[in-house]
């Protein structure tokens, strides 16, 4: 199969084009702004507390959307839930009440139970979280799976940070990670990882070949199993192994007799690494300077992911990530040879993804590469592109999405597109000026210097459109001293042409090219392939350093 990238509600996907058992691994980091404490999921915030639970209270709200998920819940929707987990939804609404965190509860027991649907018998879950949610998730998770032959093998903790300071309470410097299997018989390939510093620093012996080796204890005092006792070459003791063992042991070199007692000779070059453990403490988070950072507030190393996909998956395994992001549970997946899934509601990810992969692997996954000798397909189409407008009537549809999280949606969507995913979104629900995203090109000023210069963008969907738009959007080019304008709009628009030729033209000094000053593009004219052509464009996806609208912090 092709890889597949869905643009929308994760739960709608799951349910229309991921068929059953399907999916060899499943790693999800959903959504969940937990970062001060309880008071949030029991709306008795103090003063202190609002700002962050703000966040929260406006993405999950109990309203008909949660309504109809526990509608879903109690009647069993197409069979995927559990008697446990309605039950366990029915008692958390007698604790919780119906407010924003138990709408997140219903959200994430709805989907975790299509995840069970769609993994294969042998798949494998993980769930990434936070200290606050995660005990409530793995009630979600244990009465979705355990009931159906399911297992919960591990919970992990992931070090994201060394040291975190909170006042008057212990620093949270930890993810919680799940890890889920549909039944008994699982894909685990045994992975091992480096030696620690410290445990190489034992390998300090040498044997008259040169291998290295360190000294391990052989005996089994204070073990809660016991041992075997009995004398071996006049040292009487409790023994890790039968005599048996010993003197094989003893005829390989493998014994070391010290003055009171006898250990083991463990060879470095038949050490095959150390086994994964529960607690994750050599894979740091990705810090201000890394390589890896895409300015994506949630972002996880690829390392981390790297880890997973190795551990539960063989190369052509089917990928899953439902709430994609910035694309790193993909980008891995690519980089290890498997296939994948990507799903994510907005637009901006969509488009973070697909410059992501381009970057990373160096061409478009949606197109054909084409011989430019025999001009037959050279390489095929290995991304198919799910959910993103492909015509007028789906421009439309976008537009008028009726859902308060897919608001910006349509402004995201055409932005992104035209700009060739390098621009960067506005994301303020108010006071955006009119402006909903921002790009920049390279020019130099009287002095010859090089500057890098704004362009804004704005997008209309109304079917009628007065000049009064166009002159707002050169006042606001001419108060941030940007230099050019776009004006996306959903419908042809000929008397904003016309208003925007009285606003001349821009001219770039360093390529001695000129550009309209506003330039009036309808989406049409975008799904017929017209895009914006700058000099030098800035890859402000790439970095998020890069997100600064004060040059000097832009480009160093």
């Amino acid at each position: 199969m092709n890889n597949q990238l869905f643009y929308g509600d994760n739960l709608d996907i799951l349910r229309q084009y991921i068929a059953n058992e399907t999916v060899d691994l499943c790693y999800i980091d959903p959504p969940f702004n937990s970062n001060e404490d309880y008071n949030q999921i029991y709306s008795t915030q103090t003063n202190q507390d609002i700002a962050q639970a703000q966040a929260f209270i406006d993405t999950w709200i109990w309203d008909d959307s949660a309504n109809l998920g526990l509608n879903d819940i109690i009647n069993n929707k197409n069979g995927v839930f559990t008697v446990q987990s309605i039950q366990l939804i029915l008692g958390l609404e007698k604790v919780l009440g119906k407010g924003s965190f138990l709408a997140y509860l219903v959200s994430m027991t709805q989907r975790i139970a299509e995840i069970h649907r769609v993994l294969k018998k042998t798949g494998s879950f993980y769930l990434h979280c936070d200290s606050v949610a995660s005990h409530y998730l793995k009630l979600v998770c244990d009465a979705l799976f355990i009931p159906r032959a399911g297992f919960f093998q591990n919970e992990l903790t992931w070090q994201r940070t060394s040291v975190h300071s909170d006042a008057k309470k212990y620093g949270r410097n930890k993810d919680i990670i799940f890890f889920y299997t549909k039944s008994k018989k699982y894909i685990w390939t045994n992975l091992r990882i480096d030696l620690k510093k410290s445990t190489l620093s034992n390998y300090k012996y040498l044997d008259e070949n040169g291998r290295k080796w360190a000294s391990d204890n052989l005996t089994a005092k204070g073990l809660s199993g016991g041992g075997y006792e009995y004398e071996y070459k006049g040292i009487k003791s409790y023994w890790r192994c039968p005599i048996g063992t010993m003197q094989r042991l003893d005829e390989e070199n493998r014994l070391y007799f010290t003055k009171t007692g006898i250990r083991l000779k463990r060879y470095l070059d038949e050490n095959k690494g150390m086994a994964l453990q529960e607690i994750i403490t050599d894979i740091p988070a990705l810090s201000s300077r890394s390589k890896e950072r895409l300015g994506y507030p949630t972002q996880k190393p690829e390392g981390l992911l790297e880890r997973i996909i190795n551990a539960s998956s063989n190369e052509g395994d089917v990928i899953l990530d439902a709430y994609c992001g910035c694309g790193t549970t993909v980008a891995v997946a690519e980089k290890l040879n498997r296939q994948w899934i990507g799903i994510d509601i907005t637009y901006q990810s969509i488009s973070l993804i697909l410059k992501r992969l381009e970057d990373n692997f160096g061409r478009d996954f949606t197109k054909e590469v084409i011989d430019p000798e025999t001009k037959e397909v050279k390489i095929p189409a290995t991304l198919e592109l799910n959910g993103v407008p492909q015509d007028f009537a789906g421009a439309v549809a976008l537009a008028n999405k009726q859902d308060d999280r897919l608001r910006k949606e349509f402004e995201k969507w055409a932005v992104l597109t035209f700009a060739n995913n390098r621009a960067i979104i506005n994301d303020k629900k108010g006071g955006d000026q009119g402006i909903d995203g921002t790009a920049f090109m390279v020019d130099v000023d009287e002095n010859g210097k090089q500057v890098y210069k704004q362009v804004l963008f704005s997008v209309k969907s109304n079917k009628t459109l007065s000049p009064t738009v166009v002159r707002d959007l050169f006042g606001t080019i001419e108060r941030e001293q940007a230099a050019i304008g776009y004006l996306i709009t959903l419908y042809p628009m000929e008397n904003l042409i016309k208003e925007s030729k009285k606003y001349g033209f821009y001219q770039n000094k360093m390529f001695g090219k000129i550009y309209p000053k506003i330039e009036i593009i309808s989406i049409q004219e975008m799904l017929d392939g017209k895009r914006l052509s700058l000099p030098m464009m800035i890859e402000v996806l790439k970095s998020a350093e890069r997100k600064s609208l004060q040059n000097d912090d832009i480009f160093d």
